[in-house]
């Protein structure tokens, strides 16, 4: 799973689609949309015409929490609208009413054993939720989807994630932080970037997939421009240290 990609919460209609067209060129490869964003029809238009190959892009759609009973049925319906055999990833996108609800859970198992589904996973659960999850089942997700950034940073979250071999993807990563804070701004003159692009940089750094979404064309290409950047052990802290201010 690569570790950045292109979020399309609010995309729309050709925005949405030459948005993703836009990210593919300047070598995302992870592709993240939902079903309740409307615009999966879209970002599969973009996919059929960009010349990465299928295999080469990480696509991520969700499970809608007022679908659930309808799980295979929305999978299919979402399949179609992508023009894609399968998605990488599906994830249920909020805990449905409020709760773990394993049975759920289980039939995602079963549309990724079916081959709709290379992983499973979740968006917006507890680490509760999650162990309630692998109690039921004895499968954990692959992933949990959660908003995250520096300032919402939380030791204990990240640590319980990876005791648990669940990867963190963080969602709307720039949207918590003050892009103004001395702390950070002094950290990216010193790489000589933006405040976003150290904010990215930092998801990295802590192995967290980061899906900042943009439709505007060198925006995209910006965001993505933080792999040659490498983050000192001090920074990251210095970083981590925003939630604090928060």
């Amino acid at each position: 799973m690569p570790l950045l990609g292109l979020g399309t919460w609010q995309a729309r209609g050709r925005d949405a689609r030459d948005a993703v067209r836009t990210a593919l060129e300047v070598g995302y490869r992870l592709v993240d949309t939902a079903t309740i964003y409307g615009n999966e029809r879209q970002v599969g238009a973009a996919l059929a015409e960009s010349a990465v190959p299928r295999e080469d892009v990480f696509v991520t759609t969700k499970l809608p929490q007022g679908n659930a009973g309808r799980e295979r049925a929305t999978l299919e319906e979402s399949l179609e609208a992508l023009g894609l055999d399968y998605v990488d990833l599906w994830l249920i996108h909020w805990p449905p009413g409020g709760r773990a609800r394993p049975d759920v859970w289980e039939r995602l198992l079963e549309l990724q054993a079916d081959g709709l589904a290379r992983e499973v996973g979740v968006s917006n659960y507890s680490l509760g939720q999650i162990d309630e999850l692998e109690q039921a089942t004895r499968r954990l997700p692959a992933v949990n989807q959660v908003e995250w950034s520096p300032a919402l940073f939380d030791r204990e979250v990240l640590d319980g994630h990876r005791r648990r071999g669940v990867q963190l993807e963080g969602y709307s990563p720039l949207r918590q932080t003050n892009l103004r804070d001395p702390r950070l701004v002094r950290v990216a003159e010193a790489h000589g970037v933006t405040p976003a692009q150290a904010v990215l940089r930092w998801h990295v750094e802590h192995r967290i997939v980061a899906i900042p979404k943009s439709t505007n064309a060198e925006r995209i290409a910006e965001n993505a421009a933080i792999f040659d950047l490498r983050l000192t052990a001090s920074e990251v802290e210095e970083l981590d240290a925003l939630a604090e201010r928060h």
